[in-house]
């Protein structure tokens, strides 16, 4: 199957206010343009300099998420162009992202990170962390960085109920949130094999990459 056809046919059963990000690291520019003729414009990206190249290479009119864990000295690189940073998850992180959108004279919208999995390898926040970030001082003077909303990535794991649990517990989290800051509307959680038990669960925005474009390289 073509990567137009599986662009329509998993936007074919997605609710109109879910968002698809379409995973697209490793993969040519070739591939992205498949899918950009077919309408998707939102390409997510883990790695910023592979994004930069095909930010160089592609139309204008996309917007590139980066999603992958972010290195503080690499921001730089994405500051000029980036839509929206997903895996934020400390303050200096926050500041770094502040000070090069302020170079560009762009507010940058990021998602913070927040830990659900049992596993101790994913990034993120814990609940009290989040809460004392979203409260100090050093955030709230930030003028050049709008927290947009939370994102958060479950146990790798076959055990449905486990994500379940994971995915309704960000959730839980998110609507605590959405009561002191009215600026979060993007709940991120969910990939190509936990995306429907994902937007179940809340989800507002999807990412998804080997449903799309095949296996990794």
């Amino acid at each position: 199957m073509s990567i137009a056809n599986n662009l329509l046919k998993i936007k074919s059963t997605l609710p109109s206010d879910v968002t698809l990000v379409a995973v697209s690291k490793t993969k040519p520019v070739s591939d992205l343009m498949e899918g950009y003729e077919a309408g998707q414009r939102i390409f997510g990206e883990n790695k910023i300099q592979e994004m930069a190249e095909k930010w160089e290479q592609m139309p204008k009119d996309i917007q590139w998420h980066m999603i992958g864990h972010v290195q503080t000295n690499k921001v730089k690189f994405m500051a000029q162009f980036v839509s929206l940073i997903h895996g934020v998850d400390s303050l200096k992180l926050v500041q770094e992202i502040n000070k090069q959108a302020l170079k560009h004279n762009r507010v940058i919208d990021c998602l913070l990170q927040i830990h659900i999995a049992e596993e101790e390898t994913k990034f993120g926040l814990d609940e009290k962390e989040l809460a004392s970030l979203l409260s100090s001082n050093e955030f709230q003077e930030l003028k050049n960085i709008r927290i947009v909303g939370l994102m958060g990535m479950a146990t790798f794991t076959d055990n449905k109920d486990q994500i379940k649990k994971e995915f309704t517990h960000l959730k839980s989290i998110f609507d605590q949130c959405i009561i002191h800051n009215s600026q979060f509307t993007i709940l991120s959680m969910g990939m190509s094999g936990d995306y429907q038990l994902a937007i179940e669960c809340g989800s507002t925005m999807v990412r998804i990459g080997s449903s799309i474009f095949g296996g990794r390289n």
